[in-house]
């Protein structure tokens, strides 16, 4: 090992190698501490899983083995091209967020290398403002970039500040630091993994029990109607639905119908979707009319409906007696009337907008429909017939309705097993791009 004047120990960094480590005993004890604690850091990286303790561990020791006051772990957001602060030691504000061209942190990690900073105020890459804001002095800055092991993507920037004893950061600083870098960036990759793994398991936990409340929010059962046969299908594309369905019962023992389709699909569909089922449940015990109760659940509902948001919703009385089907329909189908004797099929008439386009809330009964033995009455939502396939083609109305027709004398559960099973052979996808409702009514005598 070759003797290095004092000028040369402190400007070390020229030429790249470890043989210009001083012959001074007590740098030398130093310079092992350092690396001893690095390496003990790094064993104790190995066992960690928690991303907060990875970097909690991360920022506290590089502190410790190079002796410096501060240390600063920016992790990278590649979504928003950012760099930002999630662990950062004695910070007196929260978080630091920034640009990934802007300050000394963005350098690194756009080119990717190392930079000794001694004098950080005549450095044109410098900030000050975060100086000004906590009152902390910055000397001199070492900081490097941790990339990944594996796939060669950057994580984040390690930034050191402050050596000791008003020293500077020398090459051996720097060749600890990369060193140690590699093993930071394997342990943090590892954590970034696990806790997204961890997040996206509670998630699904959270949806998943957000499916079953849901699903209590549907009729347990499908009601039981002398002369009639009903069947039900509900299907969400993700784990919660902004369909609803419902059957409500009538003062004068009619049997209520109710079917909606919130825009869009997901937790805030859903959401609104529980508040209109709950009005519903309310509103009912008024004792009104189909129309009636449509127009106050549209009152009722339009401070919620915020940002665009809609609901096509109709809502039925069915009299089992005189076979009569009277409703009120606001902007929903597909909601149709097939008739056996003529083969035929009629679209339930809109009599209003959409409940969030509702102007006038005085929401007129359309005219009642009379079923015959063997008519059907189909209410769905449109994730349905606007089902596409991998041909950009459409389910349609039309191959709904072909068939149905096909199939109508079937009981009401074939006719739609039958649906059910050309739906998926049209889009043969775990789940549909939009979520999927039907109620199939038949008079059978």
């Amino acid at each position: 090992m070759k003797t290095l004047t004092k000028h040369q120990s402190l400007n070390a960094g020229q030429s790249g190698t470890m043989d210009n480590l001083p012959q001074d005993t007590d740098q030398l004890q130093k310079l092992l501490k350092s690396s001893s604690r690095l390496i003990e850091t790094t064993c104790k990286l190995a066992s960690l899983h928690d991303l907060d303790e990875v970097l909690n561990t991360i920022t506290s020791k590089v502190c410790d083995a190079l002796d410096c006051e501060r240390a600063s772990l920016f992790l990278y957001n590649s979504d928003r091209n950012q760099l930002y602060t999630r662990m950062v030691t004695e910070l007196e504000i929260e978080e630091i967020r920034l640009p990934i061209d802007a300050g000394i942190a963005g350098w690194v990690a756009r080119r990717r290398k190392l930079a000794n900073i001694p004098i950080p105020f005549s450095d044109a890459r410098w900030d000050s403002s975060f100086d000004k804001k906590t009152g902390f002095k910055t000397r001199n800055i070492l900081a490097v970039p941790l990339i990944s092991i594996h796939e060669g993507r950057l994580l984040g920037v390690l930034q050191l500040m402050n050596k000791g004893n008003e020293q500077q950061f020398d090459e051996f600083d720097e060749q600890l630091v990369q060193c140690f870098a590699m093993h930071a960036a394997s342990a943090l990759e590892r954590a970034i993994l696990i806790d997204h793994i961890r997040k996206t398991h509670l998630m699904e936990i959270d949806i998943e029990m957000g499916r079953t409340i849901q699903g209590s929010f549907l009729p347990k059962s499908t009601p039981i109607v002398e002369g009639y046969e009903l069947s039900t299908w509900w299907e969400p594309a993700e784990a919660v639905s902004g369909d609803y369905y419902d059957f409500i019962e009538f003062d004068d023992e009619r049997l209520g119908i109710v079917m909606g389709d919130v825009s869009g699909h997901g937790i805030g569909p859903s959401l609104i979707m529980a508040s209109v089922r709950a009005m519903v449940h309310v509103l009912q015990k008024t004792g009104s009319t189909p129309e009636v109760l449509l127009s106050m659940i549209a009152e009722s509902i339009a401070p919620d409906l915020q940002e665009g948001r809609f609901i096509t919703f109709l809502l039925g009385a069915l009299d089992p007696e005189k076979h009569l089907f009277n409703y009120s329909n606001a902007g929903h189908g597909p909601a149709l009337h097939y008739q056996c004797k003529t083969n035929t099929f009629h679209h339930l008439e809109t009599t209003c907008p959409p409940m969030g386009f509702i102007v006038d809330l005085d929401i007129p009964e359309a005219t009642p429909i009379k079923l015959e033995q063997g008519d059907l009455l189909i209410l769905a939502t449109d994730g349905v017939i606007e089902l596409k396939n991998k041909n950009d083609e459409i389910f349609a109305r039309d191959r709904l309705e072909a068939l149905i027709s096909k199939c109508h004398e079937e009981s009401t559960e074939t006719i739609l097993s039958n649906v059910r099973e050309a739906v998926n052979n049209f889009h043969p996808e775990e789940h549909p791009p939009d979520d999927i409702s039907m109620i199939i009514v038949k008079r059978q005598n």
